[in-house]
């Protein structure tokens, strides 16, 4: 993770996002170990053991950055040979939308320090994490929208893309979605905000159940599509739609992306953003539970992660055992 500070377009309500990426913090070291980027560790140290965080599972690294999405500048592991491998693709800002000078280069720093143990293969290909989600088993789901947007990689088609999954994340094959969209989002439609694979062939999703809503059709449409899906054993996904949260809007009034479907697995539970909103975020979180089976479904406020147009997994990326020393 990357924590937020004045630096950082967080400034305006630092107060109110530090809370989140804290309560963040201390979930998930109560279960694993967390690895943070901050440009003044000993102010990012003292705000996390106030609240209540046991630094004894955190390793803060020093180091400047642009944002906190740590989702789509950090490395992303691949097993190769039984162990693991990071990859570092390159990262522009979703699309040259945002300055990226210093988070492109936070994953190389990182390994500088030791701060991971593996090799870092660095990958001319412009790719977020939140832009891929793997079922772990060959299979890459991803949205058109954003992998074959003109800002990232101009010269490359879907086939293209296809062929640098596959060798370079292993991708036996690539479910592609060429509709769903949240107004808002600044990733061009990242899959993390739309579907994600769950155990025992199943896909979650964000749905809409509001005729009137501008969402309705193109969430329509994304289910359809997930209904025409199969499994690698041929059979369809098992889905499960996600209740459609209150609409939330920012001080101009532009509508802000939230999505029950940015959820963080981590060791023996999962982190599901929840936004003030009492009855559907009560629903999202028992249907996560009933996706992930012997997971403990854990809500985090995540509220005021909206103004910046992200959510609770687009501030994470998962390190699996044998990165960190």
């Amino acid at each position: 993770m990357a924590w937020p500070h004045e630096g950082t377009d967080w400034a305006y309500i630092l107060d109110d996002v530090r809370p989140v990426f804290a309560e963040i913090i201390r979930q998930i070291t109560r279960l694993e170990r967390v690895l943070l980027t901050a440009p003044h560790a000993a102010s990012a140290a003292g705000y996390l053991v106030a609240a209540g965080v046991d630094l004894a599972n955190v390793t803060i690294c020093e180091m400047p950055n642009n944002d906190t999405w740590a989702r789509d500048f950090g490395p992303i592991t691949v097993i190769f040979n039984d162990k693991p491998v990071l990859l570092d693709f390159g990262f522009n800002g979703w699309g040259l939308k945002f300055p990226a000078n210093h988070d492109n280069l936070i994953s190389k720093r990182l390994r500088q320090l030791g701060a991971l143990k593996p090799n870092l293969n660095t990958i001319g290909l412009i790719m977020e994490g939140g832009s891929i989600e793997s079922d772990g088993l060959g299979t890459i789901m991803t949205t058109a929208e954003c992998l074959l947007s003109p800002n990232r990689n101009p010269q490359l088609g879907k086939s293209e893309i296809e062929q640098a999954l596959a060798s370079l994340v292993g991708a036996k094959r690539v479910l592609w979605l060429n509709h769903g969209w949240l107004a808002g989002d600044d990733t061009d439609s990242h899959i993390d905000t739309l579907a994600r694979f769950c155990p025992d062939n199943t896909i979650i999703y964000q749905a809409c159940d509001h005729p009137l809503d501008e969402h309705y059709e193109p969430l329509k449409l994304m289910e359809n599509e997930l209904k025409g899906f199969t499994a690698p054993d041929g059979s369809p996904y098992r889905l499960i739609p996600l209740p459609w949260p209150t609409a939330r809007f920012d001080e101009q009034a532009h509508r802000l992306p939230a999505t029950y479907a940015n959820f963080l697995v981590i060791n023996r539970a999962v982190l599901v953003p929840t936004y003030g909103d009492n009855e559907n975020d009560r629903k999202a979180l028992e249907l996560v539970g009933q996706a992930f089976p012997g997971r403990e479904p854990i809500g985090v406020n995540c509220l005021p992660l909206l103004e910046q147009h992200g959510s609770l997994h687009c501030v994470t990326m998962q390190l699996p055992q044998g990165v960190l020393p």
